[in-house]
This record gives C-alpha cells, structure tokens and sequence, in this order.
C-alpha cells in the first residue's frame, strides 16, 4: 500500500496535486495528514521527509519526494497516469513541468488558501503574464487533444497539476478567458476535488505564515473555514 504524506488541505498546494491524481485515477493509498509545524510522534517534519518537504510517498520501503517525482514512480506502476498516444503524453509532460517549475508570480502573490474569498490589491504585470500565459497553454492542451482534459478524454496527471489554479480562481475570482474558467470548473466539479474542499474547510489549523502572505496581498471579503 502507498502511504502519502500531505499537509493542511487549505493550504498544501503541493500535496494536493499527487493526491488528487491518485482519487481521481482509483490508486489506492494512505493518507498521513502532518499539519504545518505539528509533529508525529515526536518527530517533526524535517525529520521524517528527506526534503523536509510535503508531499513525500513511502511504498515497499522507499521514500519518494517532490510531487513530480512521485507522479513519475506512480506512472511506472500504473499506466493511467499519463496519456497512452505519445503526442498527448508529450504535451501533458511538458505543461506539468512547466506549472512545476514556473508561474512564480502566480504562486507568490495567489498562495492556495481554500476557505477565503479575497480582493487582491492589484493584478500585477507579472500575474497578469502569468495568467496570460496559462490561458494559452491550456487552450493549446483543449484544442489539440479534444478535451475536456488537457490531453484528452481521460483525466490524467497534468490535469491533476493545474488543480491547486482552479481553488486559486475560486478564492482570488482570477480573470481567466472563459474556455480555460470552463476548463478550472471541471477541475472543482471532480468527486475528489470537493472531497478535498470540504475536508480544508473543515480544518480549525491556521497557520500564520500563509495568513500573513495573504493579508499581505488583497482583502478576505468571506471565510468559509471552521
């Protein structure tokens, strides 16, 4: 059995997207929720993920960290992940790796906070490339492949890496075009992805880092959260 360590759900962008990949691809999984700053026995965070990062996998004795990493050992086990026609599996690599590495502004000005509805201050030049650039990329994905995912008629991994941009548009209310906003409102509308919702709005942790980056950026107008 994989055993997948995550973060608070209201926040973990990285952990939610191997997460959602294996609900919504049927692998079956434990789950270990570590919120940020508590401990496990004892033993904090750093000392029990190589990177003292989340998400981290263990299976059959080995750890595998970074949500690409553990994308890539799940594809080697179950042939779902990613598209099967090398076009569209092309595609799919290229686009998560690009959301992997990239889109700083987004990330930094649009931390994932599920449970608020906030008024950003501004839509800086650089969000606003950022956006610009994820409306073209996913509209490439959409068009070439047919959709409705990204490479096609099967939800698939990179689907799964653009999951924490739609809570993203949900709680900023971000200016997409709208065949990329009907593309994100798929992503919410996904059984595990309300799943995740729900359990990140019924947290009581607050994290004060993550708050601070958010009242740093816009106003909270709602808070859903317990």
């Amino acid at each position: 059995m994989y055993r997948l360590w995550i973060a608070n759900k209201n926040y973990s962008s990285w952990s939610l997207r191997p997460w959602l990949m294996m609900r919504a691809l049927d692998i079956p999984f434990e789950e270990v929720l570590l919120p940020f700053g508590h401990t496990v026995e004892g033993k904090s965070l750093a000392q029990l993920s190589p990177s003292a990062r989340v998400p981290f996998l263990e299976h059959e004795g080995l750890q595998i960290w970074d949500s690409l990493a553990i994308v890539e050992y799940l594809a080697e086990r179950h042939p779902q992940v990613w598209p099967h026609a090398s076009p569209a599996r092309a595609y799919a690599r290229s686009a998560a790796a690009e959301m992997h590495s990239g889109f700083a502004a987004l990330r930094n000005v649009c931390g994932m906070n599920c449970g608020v509805r906030v008024q950003l201050h501004e839509v800086s030049a650089a969000l606003h490339a950022d956006m610009e650039r994820l409306d073209r990329l996913w509209q490439d994905g959409l068009s070439r492949h047919g959709g409705p995912w990204l490479a096609g008629r099967r939800y698939s991994a990179v689907d799964a890496f653009f999951a924490p941009v739609a809570f993203r548009m949900q709680t900023y209310g971000l200016p997409f075009a709208a065949t990329s906003q009907a593309y994100l409102r798929r992503l919410l509308d996904l059984p595990a992805m309300q799943a995740w919702y729900s359990a990140g709005l019924a947290e009581t942790w607050r994290d004060a880092a993550h708050e601070q980056e958010l009242q740093a950026v816009g106003t909270i107008t709602q808070d859903l959260r317990a």
